[in-house]
């Protein structure tokens, strides 16, 4: 989806009836006076209808992820993006740093639902004169937790409070180093997902049931109070693909290898992994070769090669990725065990590559 070296563009199909009806939000305080404006906040839910309506370019002379080509009448000018303005924030990751291809593949795999925080491009200049430090006028973390917890012989670590009749608000408390506590849930956080599914519309009673049926594990989306409170009060959906998994016991893993006198030791095999998807998957390493040395195990599924997502390549198309550097490459993969975890949960594992 990129296009040259120093002008990348790409454009993202999406849904405007999923997305919100309110065009713009904004959040930050201009502190010190200076003339710089305020981060604008807009949640998308990707679909196939019409297209997102603008490209994103990284250009010769000018800082930043810059949003050009807002298309007239498009879901973009729709909801208030406008040409020239600069992206700070993809899922509540600070981007402005971050090399254009991961900014790029960062959105791509968000999935059905990105959420965008920009700044217009008259104040981002203004901030860049001044020194100022972009990710200072965004909140600190506006992410949920995505959270595994494995139950031991007390329970799952927590339990679920909320008002009398009222469906979808449960507030959970946590026992000390509990197994909740362990997986990163925080006392006094909001449950807003569980096992992948909305609680919104749950009673007490069929929550209980659900986790019930859970079994040995669970998946919780929570919330801080003031996670929640800001995504409520501007109307936002909050969903697993903005989730902080820090927690997570799921990880892709990157592996660099310098080839040897005889390869590198592994070969790549083109499979099913499930609804029709085509993955290339890693077979048959051999001991004391450098793709053992680097830690590949048989069935990881190959995501990237040298930084950049194979997402919808074929075979040969990936064989050669991995040789177009002839002595060295480096591998994004994932076991089949983590792989499984974000395919039942609807996610991309790149989605959540931090940086």
């Amino acid at each position: 989806g990129l296009e040259g070296d120093k002008t990348s563009i790409i454009k993202f199909e999406f849904n405007p009836k999923d997305g919100i009806d309110n065009p713009a939000l904004s959040l930050a305080e201009d502190t010190d006076g200076e003339a710089v404006g305020e981060p604008r906040f807009y949640l998308l839910s990707k679909g196939s209808a019409e297209t997102f309506g603008f490209c994103l370019h990284e250009e010769l002379g000018c800082q930043g992820h810059v949003i050009r080509q807002v298309e007239l009448g498009g879901l973009a000018q729709r909801r208030g993006l406008q040409d020239g303005d600069r992206l700070l924030q993809v899922n509540g990751h600070f981007v402005d740093h971050v090399d254009h291809h991961r900014v790029v593949q960062k959105i791509k795999a968000s999935g059905n639902q990105v959420l965008l925080a920009v700044l217009d491009g008259d104040s981002y200049k203004a901030a860049k004169a001044l020194g100022r430090d972009l990710s200072q006028l965004l909140p600190a973390d506006i992410r949920p937790r995505l959270c595994h917890v494995k139950r031991d012989k007390s329970g799952f670590g927590f339990s679920v409070s909320g008002p009398e009749g009222i469906k979808g608000m449960f507030q959970l408390s946590v026992r000390q180093d509990g197994p909740a506590e362990r997986a990163g849930v925080l006392p006094g956080s909001w449950l807003l997902e569980l096992n992948g599914a909305s609680v919104k519309s749950c009673s007490h009673s069929q929550l209980a049931r659900k986790l019930k049926q859970s079994g040995s594990k669970v998946t919780l989306l929570v919330a801080s109070g003031a996670v929640e409170e800001f995504y409520r009060l501007r109307g936002l959906q909050v969903t697993a693909a903005l989730a902080d998994t820090s927690w997570l016991p799921f990880k892709a893993r990157e592996l660099h290898m310098v080839k040897g006198p005889a390869g590198y030791g592994f070969l790549l095999k083109e499979d099913d992994y499930g609804s029709g998807a085509i993955g290339q998957f890693l077979w048959d390493v051999d001991a004391g070769l450098p793709a053992e040395q680097a830690g590949m195990k048989e069935g990881d599924r190959v995501l990237a090669v040298n930084g950049e997502s194979i997402e919808g390549l074929d075979h040969q198309q990936t064989v050669l990725r991995i040789r177009a550097h002839e002595d060295q490459v480096t591998l994004l993969v994932i076991d089949p065990a983590s792989d499984e975890f974000y395919r039942s949960m609807g996610l991309s594992p790149l989605l959540f590559l931090e940086d």
